[in-house]
């Protein structure tokens, strides 16, 4: 298990390189293209884990969102602020980060496979709370249910999940309604993500 301030000093030490490999990168784009079409114009948006900010965040204000982005790396946060003035980016733990607003969409891309598997299911029940009636929600996570260290950029990083089957457990026991799911690095099946969207009060 890795804690927040450790996993932040580790991207510290990489934003520089983040920032320029992924500004103008197309990864995840179709993905968000997706969640965007089940949105109406506008609103507010929360990019859990926005690093540097960069496509995601351009496109969300695009889309005329206004954009609060979190990450636990400041300096990833310092350089979202300066790429990105008109939004509001905070240096902070979804996991204990605590809010009054209610967001139409929220996005958590590669992001949360990083928080302790303990910490998956309260996370995602937090996400599910955070939403806007009808609000969308969009985010990956691993396949496989467990956790596991790796190495990347000489360091090791920490992943965890629980599962596609429990991730949609706790998104039904939270009154979402699944719209897409899918294993999109195909032939590699480890990477999923889904879309669901929180229904209305009758």
């Amino acid at each position: 298990m890795m804690d927040p301030h450790e996993l932040g000093s580790k991207y510290d030490k990489i934003a520089p390189w983040w920032h320029e490999q992924h500004r103008h990168s197309s990864y995840g784009m179709t993905q968000l293209g997706r969640a965007l079409g089940y949105t109406s114009a506008g609103g507010a948006a929360l990019d859990v884990g926005c690093g540097a900010g960069g496509r995601m965040v351009r496109e969300l204000q695009t889309q005329g969102f206004q954009v609060t982005g979190l990450d636990v790396s400041q300096q990833m946060i310092q350089l979202a602020v300066r790429n990105h003035p008109d939004g509001l980016f905070l240096h902070q733990d979804i996991c204990t980060w605590q809010t009054e607003a209610r967001f139409e969409l929220i996005i958590a891309w590669d992001s949360i496979f990083h928080l302790p598997l303990q910490q998956q299911r309260p996370v995602i029940q937090k996400l599910c709370t955070l939403l806007a009636p009808d609000g969308i929600l969009l985010y990956s996570f691993g396949n496989a249910v467990g956790e596991h260290t790796d190495t990347w950029h000489d360091d090791s990083f920490y992943y965890s999940s629980i599962g596609i089957n429990a991730n949609l457990t706790t998104l039904l026991e939270q009154g979402l309604t699944l719209l897409h799911l899918e294993l999109d690095q195909f032939p590699d099946r480890r990477h999923a993500y889904l879309i669901a969207q929180k229904q209305a009060a009758l």
